[in-house]
């Protein structure tokens, strides 16, 4: 079982994971301000990230280790593919093809990480996937093969950025994401030159650095040395399912029956696979 010091840790990596989450969901509605070509919007965003994550760090230390420098370019792909298939797909196409991760995550945790896939882990992961469908049922459809795929691309990079984190977990895996921030900022650059920035650019673009990418990819990279890869990203699922709430709040958009009740599903059934993870002990130091 757990002792103290752990369980306090691994609460702490949970709440870090929810506000991670929080943040990051407010990328939708963000977006909806900013006219940009989407890879400028990359680019831009990930010129904030990685003043935030460098002022963070101060001293960052990169090691350019294997798991460092798949991470990062991993982290680059997730976050440029996701942008890239909400212009090519629609955004409930691109939410729910990118949130496969789990599923890409558990085969490669087992694979690369030795982790072990608990009953629960995998019976949450078909729910939650449930949950998700009926979250976004009547948005789905549409959007073009191509959107669908890089979506899908998108949800393997988010999978291969989080294992490679996991990879990192008695160093420090928050130096990934920067790496990742400044692979996206090269990726973006010649895009970057041809934006238009006006006010309202400038301000979403400052938003989505600051917050919606730059402080909620440093509390995960941090939770993520206390949680298992799979639990992190079952967790993450309290994104899409924030981000019409925002939508809700912002342009007075009320969710849908089948929305209420998938969402209601995937908050069921996370904690309820915490609590069973909990009296588990899953613990960093005996399943990881």
């Amino acid at each position: 079982m757990e002792n103290t010091s752990t369980r306090k840790e691994r609460v702490k990596a949970i709440i870090y994971t929810i506000i991670a989450a929080a943040l990051l969901s407010t990328g939708g509605i963000l977006l909806k301000f900013i006219d940009m070509h989407p890879m400028a919007i990359a680019g831009s965003r990930g010129i904030i990230a990685t003043a935030i994550v460098w002022m963070y760090l101060k001293k960052p230390n990169f090691t350019f280790s294997k798991a460092q420098v798949i991470g990062g370019i991993c982290y680059a792909l997730m976050v440029t593919g996701f942008i890239l298939a909400n212009k090519l797909t629609t955004a409930a196409n691109a939410v729910v093809l990118q949130f496969t991760a789990p599923i890409w995550v558990a085969i490669l945790g087992v694979w690369i990480l030795k982790e072990k896939i608990r009953f629960y882990d995998g019976i949450s992961i078909v729910v939650v996937s449930i949950g998700m469908v009926l979250f976004f049922l009547e948005d789905m459809g549409g959007g073009t093969l191509a959107g669908n795929i890089v979506a899908i691309l998108s949800g393997i990079a988010l999978a291969g950025s989080t294992i490679g984190m996991r990879l990192q977990k008695d160093g420090s895996p928050v130096e990934t994401t920067l790496l990742g921030h400044i692979i996206t900022v090269f990726l973006g650059l010649p895009f970057i030159f041809q934006a238009n920035f006006t006010l309202q650019n400038i301000i979403g673009i400052l938003l989505l650095g600051v917050f919606q990418l730059g402080i909620s990819y440093i509390l995960y990279a941090l939770a993520i040395k206390h949680l298992k890869a799979l639990e992190s990203m079952l967790i993450m699922f309290l994104e899409p399912i924030l981000n019409p709430i925002w939508v809700a709040i912002f342009y007075g958009e009320k969710p849908s029956l089948y929305s209420l009740i998938g969402g209601i599903i995937i908050l069921i059934t996370l904690a309820i696979r915490s609590v069973l993870a909990s009296r588990d002990g899953e613990v960093e130091e005996e399943a990881l």
